[in-house]
């Protein structure tokens, strides 16, 4: 079955003044508010497009990688996933970086890492984000 999610922003005013607002739909967690300043320069309490970026990837990583090692046998008692997105002005999205580090019985380095690379390339979120560069380190605590 499939599912969607929505979000919505209204914004106002001009790109380096102006302010707005992104209200989570679907969970109703609430709002939150964004301004070019917060995106282009320091975050002073807002968020940013590529900041909700990269809590779509780190968890929707984090799903696909547990997925991954339980059907192998390895599940994982927990995974702990930093996702860095790079943005800049002028030219958009540069990068995104996963960190990622685990506590899986049975398993080591080697196994880790390969289903951590397994599943940074079939989450759907760096599916959906396949045209910017995804970089990944991984290991086992």
């Amino acid at each position: 079955m499939a599912t969607t999610r929505t979000a919505h922003t209204v914004w106002q005013g001009n790109l380096a003044e102006g302010k707005g607002t992104v209200t989570f739909d679907s969970s109703g967690i609430g709002e939150q508010p964004v301004s070019w300043p917060s995106r282009a320069e320091q975050a002073n309490g807002k968020t940013s497009p590529e900041e909700l970026i990269a809590a779509a990837h780190s968890s929707c990583f984090s799903m696909a990688l547990s997925h991954g090692l339980t059907q192998a046998g390895n599940p994982p008692t927990q995974l702990a996933t930093q996702a860095e997105v790079t943005f800049q002005p002028g030219t958009g999205i540069t990068g995104i970086h996963l960190t990622v580090e685990g506590t899986v019985e049975g398993l080591d380095e080697a196994a880790f890492a390969a289903a951590a690379e397994d599943a940074k390339k079939n989450c759907p979120v760096s599916q959906a984000l396949a045209g910017t560069e995804i970089t990944l380190s991984a290991k086992l605590a």
